[in-house]
């Protein structure tokens, strides 16, 4: 009987030594991985980032440009970098519209950009982006020319939007606004790529186009049956209205140019830009409807 007390005893003490050597080797397991995590992490933490990559809708914006803009950002701790102070620097740069920055374990950056829509040149020193925003930026850049407008401050999306308008309805006769101006008592007057310029006063602006568009072709024809000169290209009597006011309520009033004194080295352009020398030899016909 008391062997058989003994024996157990001794197999309990040998259970509880099994044991508890298991849960010390469990411990020691769990402390070691712990300082080796710990270890890995801290050096891990202190790892530079090494690769920065740039993307997005960048016709304008440059990478050297962005790479530029972080030189005051220090990038030696991936994850002490701050992704809201890059996309502030980053942001500052004139032709970027928007910028979204995010750190991708466990040492890159990635950069999405996308560049401001130039839609027209504003007031000779902006540029209107698609949702009538002015921004600066380098003109240079552009990839084609743009419609120029000028207006008072705050007006900037009145302006496009009414260019959009009265644009699609130019189209109909193969006509474009090159510039468009509105006057502080927001008056318009349009200028035409084939030179022409519409006054359309401040009200009834699509219907005083319409009538523009209906009666144009009857002002072309006028100008195709005048008598020509020897040496008048057929070009040049075309390009020979100076302006349509519009400002009528049932017809419109032409000026004409002189083009008749003008040298035939001055090309169409400039004969627009120096119009304004023979007002005193314009004369003025009134279309009625």
């Amino acid at each position: 009987m008391k062997n058989k007390q003994s024996i157990s005893v001794n197999q309990q003490a040998l259970s509880f030594g099994l044991g508890l050597g298991f849960f010390l080797c469990v411990l020691i397991s769990l402390i070691s991985i712990a300082w080796w995590l710990t270890n890995t992490l801290m050096d891990k933490e202190n790892l530079p980032v090494k690769s920065v990559v740039i993307s997005g809708e960048m016709p304008y914006t440059k990478r050297d440009e962005v790479l530029a803009a972080m030189n005051t950002i220090n990038l030696g701790n991936f994850f002490k970098v701050d992704v809201n102070e890059i996309q502030s620097q980053v942001s500052a740069l004139p032709w970027v519209y928007s910028v979204a920055v995010r750190k991708q374990w466990p040492n890159e950056v990635k950069i999405y950009i996308v560049d401001q829509t130039p839609v027209a040149l504003w007031n000779g020193d902006f540029i209107l982006n698609q949702f009538g925003k002015a921004f600066q930026a380098d003109t240079r850049k552009l990839k084609q020319a743009l419609p120029k407008f000028f207006g008072p401050e705050g007006s900037e999306l009145l302006a496009l939007e009414n260019f959009i308008n009265l644009n699609d309805l130019l189209e109909y006769r193969n006509l474009a606004i090159d510039e468009l101006v509105l006057s502080e008592r927001f008056s318009w007057k349009l200028t035409l790529n084939d030179g022409v310029m519409l006054n359309l006063g401040r009200e009834e602006r699509v219907k005083r186009v319409q009538r523009f568009m209906d009666l144009y072709p009857l002002i072309k024809t006028h100008l195709e049956q005048q008598p020509k000169q020897k040496n008048n290209h057929k070009k040049q009597l075309k390009q020979a209205v100076d302006y349509i006011d519009l400002r009528y309520d049932t017809g419109l009033a032409v000026g004409w140019k002189s083009v008749a004194n003008l040298p035939l080295s001055i090309n169409i352009q400039k004969q627009q830009k120096t119009s304004h020398i023979f007002m005193l030899l314009t004369k003025e016909f009134t279309f009625n409807v």
